[in-house]
């Protein structure tokens, strides 16, 4: 079921947004994806290349989920793009980013 604010989602009897957030980024190559278009546009061929294993039915479920989320776009003629808001998201990562790299680095 795509991850949508206002509908429940696994582990979260609430519907609040930031729960229906995390289950999709939660999902298996969600944040590959986005990791991906964070320097711009990329064809299907070239997502699943760079995807490190992903499968083309994965991806175009991932896709579909970001799509319908206002996350990724599709731009005809160059592919798969983060919108304003997945860019928004993206920067609102990076501190959790930050945080887990000084993490990994104290273990």
């Amino acid at each position: 079921m795509p991850a949508h604010p206002t509908r429940l989602v696994r582990g979260s009897r609430t519907g609040r947004p930031i729960m229906a957030l995390l289950d999709l980024l939660g999902r298996r190559w969600t944040l590959r994806v986005l990791w991906e278009l964070r320097d711009g546009p990329l064809v299907f061929r070239a997502l699943q290349a760079n995807g490190g294993g992903i499968s083309p039915t994965i991806l175009n479920r991932r896709l579909a989920e970001l799509r319908e989320a206002g996350i990724v776009s599709l731009r005809p003629g160059d592919g798969y793009a983060l919108t304003p808001s997945g860019r928004t998201l993206l920067e609102a990562l990076a501190p959790l980013n930050a945080w887990a790299r000084a993490w990994g680095r104290s273990r």
